[in-house]
């Protein structure tokens, strides 16, 4: 994708020479003759570098430079200045600019101008994620050794690399958000942002400004330009969490921004943008799209990938690896222990609310221990205490039996009772729909 400039000058003849020497440089151009040209273009587009002149009628480049800065301050802005206002420019870089270019210019101080800025907009960034890493101590880790979790594996690391949407599915706590976090580290888009939105948590009259953007003066309340999540994650990855509680009059605008990669902020005109989306779900959208709630285009414009996450409780095996890494990750000293029986019942706890819950009893476990052994006493009670089975309904043989056995059994005889309506199987099995399905696929399921 070749590099995105907006060149603003009054003076035809020189803003055609700038634009044919950066062109022929390598980068797109966009040019505007007047500020107030220049700035629809900006808000239309989000270029990372402008260059601007200093004196122009109407609007001048001090005032563009302010307006920019207010609509995105990540961007760099370079004035061109006669020698006579030098001064000047030296106090806009004081208020934001990023660097001047005096007139007359040769075509290859602009073009070295030019590269050094994309270069500090490029190591400015890396210092950034750098920073960003080093706060998450390692909790974006895809942790997990089970056969679930290598299947999981092998599917993001083919599914990174294109730049095709993602939908990824699955019970609550199971680390979706992680899993968007490896698909954007394996893109080609790694180097620009990620921007995570949780649609749930967004009052519904909100959402619209949250996502697109707002221009000042647009509704009451907006006393000033706002930018938008998919115009903050312009080159890089917006992660849609909880996708499904995305109000039904808003989806048409988030397809539409999909598939044109364009939008229109609130009260604003429209801006392009390059973004992958990654959504995911707790809900079944299928059953969702059944019911009038979703929209079947844009479940099939989100899920050109689905990937189903598997339940904790699938995968009791990495456990005793998650255990160790939590550990780790909340500092738990080299000389703290832990007994057998602890990672026991563990492994036999249903874990409903999977990942997270676990990350949780293990901090609870390290705050509230006696000493530096974790015992059953330091298990919260409702995975230490002991169940007693009533009005059980199974009558398990003296060998034993295979756990997935009996759960594959289960499923059956839920489809063969409710005439294979996955819908109704779900329900009966008091699971949702998406984790029936993920257990025809694990253990080949079909009705004939």
């Amino acid at each position: 994708m070749k590099k995105q400039i907006l060149v603003i000058d009054d003076d035809v003849s020189l803003r055609r020479v700038v634009e044919f020497t950066l062109e022929q440089a390598g980068y797109q151009v966009l040019s505007a003759g007047t500020g107030d040209e220049g700035l629809e273009l900006f808000k239309r587009h989000r270029p990372p570098l402008v260059i601007t002149d200093v004196q122009m009628p109407g609007m001048s480049g001090y005032e563009v430079l302010e307006k920019i800065k207010a609509l995105e301050s990540d961007t760099l802005v370079m004035l061109i200045t006669a020698f006579s206002s030098v001064e000047k420019a030296v106090e806009a870089i004081k208020l934001g600019a990023y660097d001047y270019v005096t007139k007359p210019f040769s075509r290859d101080q602009l073009v070295l101008a030019v590269a050094k800025a994309f270069e500090y907009r490029g190591l400015r960034r890396e210092n950034l994620q750098l920073k960003s890493a080093l706060e998450d101590k390692g909790g974006h880790e895809i942790i997990g050794n089970s056969s679930a979790m290598k299947r999981l594996l092998q599917r993001v690391e083919k599914v990174a690399a294109s730049q095709a949407s993602v939908l990824l599915s699955g019970e609550s706590g199971t680390g979706k958000e992680v899993v968007a976090r490896a698909l954007h580290r394996g893109s080609e888009c790694a180097n620009g942002p990620f921007v995570a939105v949780n649609c749930a948590a967004i009052p519904k009259d909100l959402i619209e400004s949250e996502l697109f953007g707002h221009i000042k003066g647009s509704f009451t309340g907006a006393v000033k330009d706002r930018q938008g999540k998919f115009s903050l994650a312009n080159g890089g990855t917006l992660f849609l969490d909880e996708i499904g509680e995305l109000p039904l009059e808003l989806q048409p605008k988030i397809l539409r921004a999909l598939q044109e990669q364009e939008f229109e902020p609130v009260g604003g005109v429209t801006e392009s943008v390059e973004v992958r989306v990654i959504a995911a779900t707790n809900r079944d959208l299928e059953v969702e799209m059944e019911e009038g709630r979703f929209r079947e285009d844009l479940y099939y414009r989100l899920a050109v990938v689905p990937l189903p996450l598997p339940p904790l409780r699938e995968r009791d095996g990495d456990i005793p690896l998650l255990l160790n890494f939590f550990m780790r990750k909340h500092e738990a000293s080299s000389n703290v222990v832990i007994d057998s029986e602890v990672v026991d019942k563990l492994k036999g706890y249903a874990w409903p609310g999977n990942v997270r819950e676990m990350e949780n009893v293990v901090e609870q476990m390290l705050i509230l221990r006696q000493d530096d052994r974790l015992r059953i006493d330091d298990l919260p009670a409702r995975i230490s205490r002991k169940h007693s089975a009533v009005n059980g309904v199974l009558n398990l043989p003296d060998e034993g039996y295979s756990l997935e056995d009996l759960e594959q059994e289960a499923v059956i005889q839920a489809l063969q009772r409710c005439n294979w309506n996955k819908s109704k199987a779900a329900e009966f099995l008091r699971i949702p729909r998406h984790t029936l399905l993920y257990r025809l696929e694990k253990y080949d399921i079909h009705k004939s």
